[in-house]
């Protein structure tokens, strides 16, 4: 610090250092044509100093402000913690902070989000699965001129993404619950315009081919990820004369409103029904019996996401985009059983 009390500016550092003004901006900017002599004496005059230098004014020049943003539907969902805290660490370590919103499963407060993170000047944006792709919401990514990294969705393929193979979990999920005589299995998901839905259908279907069984379309519902929707569509089926006999929440939000219907209605897990859901949660392991999952590594999904996001923003890949695929595995546990006798 300075005698006078005064922060130390640029300028005492490149007199302290004696270089330039502009070395010391390129050694603060991480510019690789700096000579390894020069950057550890400037360095040296920063510690020396303890020079802080001005982020904004840094960010206006440069046009970075290290800083990127990821919009989430539900940021009240447990099992999105380990995605968040690990994509937060590789961003943090590379000195990027992270700016978390929550579009709550509106379309226009995602699209909202994703205007204002832009004006903002994020260096970067991770987004992850509601919005249905129309030749519209493509140009409109498009228009928001930064890196994109799509998270568990496929579309627009032109950006980068890291998706789960939810139609492997959901196959190993169905063969598992065929072989314990269940016929009337319901899964419960979003709309097929999305990945993850699309996938969980489409593994339901194969399983059912590859037994040379044919689904009661009556009992899939995919309609919505919302926990709403998961309360509402197993009571109305719990109510009816031919109740499934096992169902799958294909969501990670989806759980909760499963559990509360059945609970509603007095049933016993997995006595009167099975139960399968999507995604680590503590809901799943403390429940009694606990829950039986489709599990895939929600950090490794972060991390991979962020440092999709970096190599991009930094220029450490070509123009091609990248897709990642997480392996997703049916865990067996207590809350799936036989099928119940008619």
């Amino acid at each position: 610090m300075r005698e006078s009390g005064l922060k130390p500016t640029i300028r005492d550092v490149a007199r302290s250092a004696g270089v330039s003004v502009g070395t010391v901006s390129r050694v603060l900017n991480a510019h690789s044509k700096v000579q390894p002599r020069l950057r550890e004496k400037v360095e040296k005059a920063i510690a020396d100093l303890g020079y802080s230098p001005n982020a904004v004014a840094q960010s206006m020049r440069s046009r970075a402000t290290h800083t990127v943003g990821c919009v989430i539907r539900e940021i009240n969902i447990s099992a999105l913690a380990a995605f968040v805290g690990a994509a937060h660490d590789v961003l943090d370590e590379a000195g990027y902070s992270l700016v978390l919103s929550n579009s709550e499963g509106r379309r226009e407060r995602e699209r909202g989000l994703l205007e204002r993170l832009s004006r903002r000047q994020m260096d970067g944006i991770m987004i992850g699965p509601y919005s249905p792709m129309t030749d519209e919401f493509d140009a409109f990514l498009r228009g928001l001129g930064v890196p994109i990294v799509l998270v568990d969705r496929d579309e627009p393929s032109w950006a980068d993404a890291v998706m789960t193979d939810h139609a492997q979990g959901i196959r190993a999920a169905i063969g598992h619950l065929l072989g314990l005589g269940h016929r009337a299995i319901s899964l419960i998901t979003g709309e097929p315009s999305l990945y993850p839905a699309r996938e969980r259908l489409r593994g339901y279907e194969e399983a059912f081919r590859a037994a040379g069984l044919t689904p009661d379309p009556a009992i899939i519902h995919a309609s919505s990820f919302l926990a709403g929707a998961g309360f509402r569509l197993t009571s109305s089926m719990l109510a009816a004369s031919k109740r499934p006999t096992a169902i799958i929440a294909g969501g990670i939000g989806m759980l909760p409103g499963v559990l509360k219907a059945i609970r509603v209605r007095g049933l016993a897990i997995p006595t009167d029904i099975s139960v399968i859901g999507s995604g680590s949660s503590e809901l799943a392991d403390l429940h009694v019996p606990p829950i039986a999952l489709q599990h895939w590594d929600q950090a490794e999904v972060g991390r991979i996401a962020a440092n999709l996001l970096l190599d991009r923003i930094l220029g450490r890949t070509g123009p091609d985009p990248r897709h990642v695929l997480v392996p997703n595995a049916f865990v067996l546990r207590d809350s799936v059983g036989p099928a119940r006798r008619s």
